[in-house]
């Protein structure tokens, strides 16, 4: 199986980038399975309703998610909704809206989905969260005899979080995927068990900006020390970021990850 992970799609740009070239790649590259990291699609915090389905429509099977999951009411009945292929992450508190994990099955194949946060994120530094390796473990375990291929995507501001994660699932999930930066990392490999890993996936959106933010905005903050509202940048260049797998359907291990890098 040929997994497409896709990385953060940023606001209304992130949107219009996998519009347009979502469709070509899935073709000359032989997708079977494509994953979108859903947190900040709608004005940059979580995915709306309507924003969902319309990228369901452009062939995402699965949408994993990060520290803006629950930043929309109108997505919540989906992310309750164990027959709707969104998550959010698996190691918020217990009560949280949403589930943590999701299976979803393509051309005969189960692709066990999960989403984890790292225990450093921003404006989520001081919640509570229950420690992430536990709980994949707990999830990992549940499934054991199903022995789906498994899809991770660990939300973190941490490089060593995210690294130290790969090597934890290391032969027993088909691709880890770090995100959140919205800057791709350069070492997607094949660790040495088996499992496929990137420690940032990087973002869809706006190319000429400060992570999908207007630099105006950001620029004025820095030098004259003042608060300014985040603004996206929603015009000029655009980036697509995502890394292809290609899963053993028999081991369900890796042999393979590339990153897939366009400007548009």
């Amino acid at each position: 199986m040929r997994i497409l992970y896709i990385g953060d799609i940023m606001g209304d740009m992130g949107i219009a980038s996998v519009e347009k070239l979502l469709p070509e790649i899935v073709k000359t590259e032989k997708v079977d399975f494509v994953v979108a990291q859903a947190e900040n699609v709608t004005a940059g915090k979580g995915i709306s309703l309507l924003d969902y389905l319309k990228l369901k429509k452009l062939g995402i099977d699965a949408f994993t998610g990060g520290n803006w999951s629950l930043a929309k009411d109108t997505i919540i009945p989906s992310l309750n909704n164990p027959e709707e292929p969104i998550v959010r992450p698996a190691n918020y508190p217990k009560g949280t809206d949403g589930l943590g994990y999701k299976i979803i099955n393509k051309n005969g194949q189960k692709v066990l989905i999960i989403s984890l946060l790292g225990q450093i994120v921003g404006r989520d530094s001081k919640r509570q969260m229950d420690n992430p390796l536990k709980v994949v473990d707990e999830i990992i375990e549940k499934f054991k005899s199903e022995n789906p291929i498994i899809v991770v995507n660990f939300h973190g501001d941490y490089s060593s979080e995210k690294k130290v994660i790969g090597y934890y699932l290391d032969g027993r999930a088909s691709l880890v995927v770090g995100d959140h930066w919205h800057i791709p990392t350069a070492n997607a490999m094949v660790l040495p068990k088996g499992t496929a890993h990137i420690t940032d996936v990087g973002m869809c959106g706006s190319l000429d900006s400060s992570l999908g933010v207007k630099l105006s905005s950001i620029i004025e903050r820095w030098q004259k020390n003042i608060q300014t509202i985040n603004v996206l940048e929603d015009s000029g260049r655009m980036q697509f970021n995502a890394v292809l797998a290609d899963i053993d359907e028999k081991t369900h291990l890796a042999t393979e990850i590339k990153q897939i890098q366009k400007t548009v």
